[in-house]
């Protein structure tokens, strides 16, 4: 019995289940604030709504679970490079341009090289020129953060809509890709688009591909870089105190580069496996940043930067997206779950503050306890030794 206390109570103390409780608590209060708001505007039907988006992707049965892991695979990608670059201390708020830079990579390397590169290694080509595309543009707020001491917020930001117009203007002036009449790129080659990996078999009428495999992969890849490796303690001990990194041999600026680099790589896989996924295989230049490069900052929190629970939290988020398609059944706007997706980033963000402040609050109670007992310890002492020299005083007059 006292094993299975010792066990019990060492699951209770432990992060992984902090993390997953504020994520949960964070993710209900979302669902009640929806709800508050649905039974303001349409009382009669908010429960009914509350179901849809409970329910999001089944609401269409396993293909709508497919759906759910076609829309979950770019966004877990964000939600990775946010929390990669969370776990060493960086705010990779540029997600969006990564992303768009990985997209327009993928494209160009699927029209301009697919008489060059065999057609059943073209896919592989274009997710891996996303990939070079994203880290291309995530090193440079990487670079003016290590060697200008830039915040990377600044920089970042800049490059999202350096990088969206930049895209704009090459993908509009590149005749071979844009298509003037429809004011979009062309299709993609077909032999650009990522397998199905069988899983069409599975969710049947889906738009359904390999990406979500891809991204899965990749999240347990990063994790055991993070976790099980010398490069990720440094990446995760400069992160957490860079002082005391450097002085304990860790190149600061090499980690802050290499941080931003792989974040950005991250982000351009997924603009990659979102273009190269066969249902949405054209851009339109429509200059605003990619939504799901500002979701990963959300999957990140919800998943508290870790790499297993993004993937889950991105599955989640693509759940509840899925519900607010099926929303408009109840006479309900879409743009309810973008307001539950909004409460859980806040809730996220204040569990994270209330967790790091805590334990310094906890520290300071404690010291000024100590303080005062030594205090009144000290006075009580005081107050003895005065009773008794008082005491030796009156016998010695008499």
């Amino acid at each position: 019995m006292d094993k299975f206390k010792k066990v019990g109570n060492k699951l209770l103390k432990s992060q992984g289940l902090e993390a997953l409780s504020a994520s949960v608590i964070a993710a209900v209060c979302g669902l009640i604030v929806g709800l508050i708001i649905m039974l303001i505007v349409n009382p009669s039907q908010a429960f009914a709504g509350l179901g849809s988006i409970l329910k999001g992707g089944f609401n269409g049965g396993f293909a709508g679970v497919g759906n759910v892991l076609y829309y979950a695979a770019p966004i877990i990608m964000t939600g990775l490079s946010v929390g990669f670059a969370f776990k060493t201390g960086l705010f990779n708020i540029g997600a969006p341009g990564q992303y768009t830079m990985g997209l327009f990579c993928s494209l160009y390397v699927s029209f301009m090289f697919q008489n060059v590169i065999p057609s059943s290694m073209l896919w592989v080509c274009a997710l891996l020129a996303g990939m070079i595309g994203g880290m291309i543009w995530g090193a440079i707020p990487g670079l003016f953060k290590a060697y200008l001491n830039v915040n990377e917020v600044i920089t970042s930001i800049m490059t999202n809509y350096i990088g969206m117009f930049l895209v704009d203007m090459l993908v509009k002036g590149n005749i071979t890709m844009f298509n003037i009449n429809e004011a979009r790129t062309r299709a993609m080659p077909e032999s650009a688009n990522i397998p199905k990996f069988g899983l069409d078999s599975i969710f049947p009428g889906s738009t359904v591909n390999g990406g979500i495999i891809i991204a899965a992969i990749i999240a347990v890849l990063i994790y055991i870089v993070l976790f099980k490796t010398t490069f990720g303690f440094e990446l995760r001990a400069c992160g957490s105190n860079k002082t005391g990194a450097k002085y304990a041999g860790v190149n600061e600026k090499r980690t802050i580069v290499m941080s931003m680099i792989i974040a950005g790589g991250l982000a351009g896989i997924g603009g990659a496996l979102l273009i190269q996924a066969g249902a949405s295989n054209t851009y339109e230049p429509v200059n605003v940043l990619a939504v799901n490069g500002f979701n990963g900052i959300a999957v990140a929190l919800l998943g508290a930067s870790n790499p297993i629970g993004i993937v889950f939290a991105g599955a989640f988020f693509a759940h509840l997206q899925r519900g607010g398609f099926y929303l408009q059944l109840q006479n309900f706007k879409p743009e309810i779950i973008d307001i539950i997706i909004g409460v859980i980033i806040y809730f996220s963000s204040f569990a994270l503050i209330i967790k790091s402040l805590f334990p310094q609050l906890f520290t300071f109670l404690k010291f000024k306890k100590n303080i005062e007992d030594t205090t009144a310890k000290t006075v009580e002492k005081t107050i003895e030794v005065e009773i008794e020299k008082n005491t030796n005083d009156k016998s010695g007059e008499v």
